[in-house]
C-alpha cells in the first residue's frame, strides 16, 4: 500500500520505509508523529479524497531536524554597480522515516499530528507545542479544522485583503469558514499573523468584523 500526502504545500507518495525530507515540524528526532492530510490510498482498492481521505494516516519517525543545501540568491541591478546582493538561505527540515499507513481509525491512534510552518491537522493542533520554544507568540485557535465542515470551505476571499494565496494559506492552517475567524481573541490573532507572515493584516483589515458580517449572511 502507499499513500500520498500533504504536508508544507508539498506532495508525497510515500510507502512504510520511505525517508522524507518535508518542511520542518514540531517535533523531536525519536519522536512519532502522524500526516493526517491523505489526498489518496493505493493499493489493490485505491482511495481518492475529497480533498482528503477521511479516517486515514500516515506515521513516521522523526529521525532528525536538519537543513537543506544552501541557495544563493545573487541581485545585481543593470548600470548600477554599487547596487549588488548576495544572500544566502538553509531551508529548514525535518528528516523522517515512514512506519506505517493506516488506512482508518487515525483519529483513535493517540499519535501526535504533524504540525509544522505547512502542515496541519485540526484534531491536534490545540496539543502541539510550536517547532521552536519562543519563536510563535500568541496562542494557537482552539477552533481549527481538519478539512472544511460538509466538505465545503466559505470563500475567504469575500474578506477584504485575503487573495488566493492568503486563502490557500488559511486551508493549510485549519481555517476554512467565516465564523472561525470571527471567534479569535487578540492571543490568537497574534498566532495567526505569525502564521501567514502578515503582521498587523488581520486588524488592519478589520478581519474579524468582515467574516462575522460574512457568517451572519450565510445564516
Amino acid at each position: 500500500m502507499f499513500a500520498v500526502l500533504k504536508t508544507g504545500g508539498k506532495q508525497y507518495r510515500v510507502q512504510a520505509g520511505d525517508v522524507l525530507r518535508v518542511e520542518r515540524l514540531a517535533a523531536d528526532a525519536g519522536e512519532k508523529i502522524q500526516f493526517n492530510d491523505i489526498l489518496m490510498l493505493g493499493g489493490d482498492s485505491p482511495v481518492i479524497g475529497a480533498p482528503l481521505v477521511a479516517g486515514a494516516a500516515v506515521q513516521a519517525e522523526v529521525i532528525d531536524q536538519i537543513k537543506g543545501d544552501k541557495v544563493i540568491h545573487f541581485v545585481k541591478r543593470r548600470r548600477k554597480h554599487s547596487s549588488q546582493r548576495t544572500k544566502g538561505h538553509r531551508q529548514k527540515l525535518t528528516l523522517v522515516r515512514v512506519t506505517d499507513i493506516l488506512a482508518s481509525g487515525a483519529d483513535a491512534s493517540g499519535v501526535k499530528a504533524a504540525i509544522g510552518s505547512g502542515s496541519v491537522s485540526g484534531a491536534s493542533m490545540a496539543a502541539a507545542a510550536p517547532a521552536v520554544a519562543g519563536e510563535v507568540s500568541g496562542t494557537r485557535p482552539a477552533n481549527l479544522l481538519t478539512e472544511a465542515r460538509g466538505g465545503k470551505a466559505d470563500d475567504l476571499k469575500k474578506i477584504s485583503g485575503v487573495g488566493p494565496k492568503l486563502e490557500g494559506l488559511l486551508h493549510q492552517n485549519g481555517v476554512f469558514h467565516f465564523d472561525q475567524i470571527a471567534a479569535w481573541t487578540e492571543s490568537e490573532i497574534a498566532y495567526m499573523d505569525d502564521q501567514l507572515s502578515f503582521k498587523g493584516r488581520i486588524a488592519r483589515d478589520n478581519w474579524l468584523e468582515q467574516a462575522a458580517t460574512l457568517a451572519a449572511d450565510k445564516e
